[in-house]
């Protein structure tokens, strides 16, 4: 019998590759694709923020609390290697029926097309990079398990048109001699071993190759749409009255301490927006909209004409565990929000401010947030420079004391006045709430988990923050001893985190440390857990180290 209808290891290896492969020359050939417009997506990206806007919030909450700030390189990875096992599967099912490769093709380009389709504002044509994966992965199965890559229809009509011009230019005989291989018919039982082992090899180092190409080539010529050079040339104005540079003071002196300011590279980023959107100065404008007397629409400059502050504040994300890291401390330059809101007219109806990124993303507070004394920036700056683009280049909304799942709007182009009964906010329909103030909190960052502890002298240190309410106490507790007072460091404003430290003796063996903060308003902070969703996480945090013999 034939090796297709008694199926060898070898047979099925090559076939599991040829699924392999079509798949990743079809990503490849669509990745390319995407170069021609900024409009245009690659079917992973449009897929995987598809699953960002519909995931549901166990989902979510999983995958933020397991990585973090890679969360978006994760479910990347993710949708790759499904498709790989996907494409294994196509390409051994090919083998058996021909119809598989093109049906799951075409299904694939399907999906990508939608998925494409459900980006905020995107046009028709967005489709053409998933159809491109689909077609050139279709073809790729055919070539490598050796069938024509046109099915006998397209390739008869394909052929019967080559007649004619052959015919018209006084050449039947091309025709013929391409006919002659043309007329072969292979029966679907051989077709897939039809290519020799040499030749697949060679054809598959070849599809590799030029995967990879236009892979990278894809990437090299989009880098023309980023924001880049934009935020490169841009020179931010000083702000109206400079605020002192930070000193060493509003910090501790303790070794592996956190550092009061974060830095740009280290601040944490948690947002929906698969790739950074890319917003470059020239052309960008911000409208102020909805329950206004008069709409304005400004632009870069005439925003900083303005006038511009400066302000340190501490932002903190909703999923934020217990003593965990989604938390940091920066110096921002940006124009008030009041004074555009003042300037368009507020109608007194309006009780919620929304703003929306250029992306669709949407936050949405109180109104009276803007105005009762707090922080409420459309920020420009970050740390002394243009904000990065992965934090909201060029314009982003920056609110003290509020989650950053309602206030904190990146790559900002519109800011809507309205009403919370008129309009939900992004994550409020997927069971977040829908007021957000910034619970109190404290972590331990000394000694630093994993690092070996000494018995003796030490010292046990970190933050606390209660963004508008201020950091009035901290104490420590280790094992089951009293509650101990800590020392903190100096307040430079109540919408900032602030560092606090305790000498600690320490004792051989295991040992538990436990923190709690007291507000300013002179509220302890629950001792109960309760998960970060969906408005924030509450208990005292704690660790165990190990402390080794002097």
């Amino acid at each position: 019998m034939s090796e297709h209808h008694h199926p060898t290891s070898s047979g099925r290896l090559r076939a599991a590759t040829a699924g392999l492969l079509a798949a990743a020359v079809g990503l490849a050939a669509a990745e390319l694709t995407t170069a021609i417009t900024r409009a245009w997506r690659s079917p992973v990206e449009s897929v995987a923020e598809v699953v960002i806007d519909r995931a549901p919030r166990p989902v979510t909450k999983f995958a933020i609390e397991q990585f973090g700030s890679n969360d978006k390189l994760a479910l990347v990875v993710g949708i790759l290697a499904t498709l790989a096992v996907v494409g294994v599967v196509v390409g051994l099912a090919s083998r058996r029926r021909a119809v598989a490769g093109p049906v799951a093709f075409a299904a694939f380009a399907l999906i990508g097309a939608l998925a494409a389709l459900e980006r905020t504002g995107a046009p028709w044509h967005a489709v053409v990079p998933a159809l491109v994966a689909g077609v050139v992965g279709a073809a790729t199965l055919r070539l490598l398990e050796g069938r024509p890559v046109l099915p006998d229809r397209a390739r008869d009509a394909t052929r019967a048109m080559a007649a004619s011009v052959a015919g018209a230019v006084g050449r039947p005989d091309a025709i013929d001699a391409a006919g002659e291989d043309g007329d072969e018919r292979r029966a679907p039982t051989e077709a897939h071993d039809g290519v020799d082992r040499r030749r697949f090899l060679v054809l598959s180092g070849a599809l590799v190759a030029v995967a990879g190409l236009a892979a990278a080539g894809g990437r090299f010529l989009r880098e023309r749409f980023s924001a880049t050079e934009s935020r490169d040339n841009l020179v931010l104005p000083a702000a109206d009255e400079p605020l002192a540079p930070l000193d060493d003071r509003y910090g501790v002196d303790v070794d592996a301490m956190t550092p009061f300011r974060t830095s740009n590279a280290d601040f944490y980023r948690i947002d929906t927006a698969l790739t950074v959107p890319q917003v470059p100065v020239e052309g960008w404008q911000l409208d102020v909209t909805g329950m206004v007397d008069q709409p304005l629409s400004l632009s870069f400059d005439e925003l900083c004409e303005r006038g511009l502050v400066e302000a340190d504040v501490t932002l903190t994300c909703v999923s934020n565990r217990v003593g965990g890291d989604l938390v940091d401390n920066a110096r921002w330059l940006g124009v008030p929000l009041q004074r555009l809101l003042d300037e368009a007219g507020v109608d007194p109806a309006a009780d919620q401010v929304v703003g929306r990124s250029v992306d669709g993303y949407t936050c949405g507070f109180p109104v009276e947030a803007v105005g009762d004394g707090r922080t409420c920036l459309v920020a420009v700056g970050m740390n002394g420079e243009p904000l990065p683009l992965e934090h909201g280049f060029p314009a982003r909304l920056v609110t003290a004391g509020l989650y950053g799942y309602v206030s904190a709007t990146k790559w900002l182009t519109e800011i809507e006045l309205t009403t919370f009964d008129d309009f939900e906010s992004y994550w409020v329909p997927r069971g977040y709430a829908v007021r957000a103030p910034i619970k109190t909190q404290c972590r331990i960052d000394v000694p630093r988990t994993g690092t070996p502890v000494t018995a003796g002298p030490q010292v046990i240190a970190g933050v606390a923050w209660a963004q508008t309410r201020g950091i009035a106490k901290v104490e420590v507790q280790v094992d089951d001893g009293p509650w101990r007072p800590a020392e903190l460091a100096p307040e430079l404003t109540d919408e900032t985190w602030r560092q606090w430290r305790i000498d600690w003796e320490a004792e051989e063996g295991p040992t538990r440390l436990r923190c709690r903060a007291t507000d300013g308003d002179g509220e302890l902070m629950p001792e109960a857990r309760s998960e970060p969703l969906p408005d924030g996480a509450t208990g005292w945090p704690s660790k165990v180290v190990i402390v080794q013999a002097a």
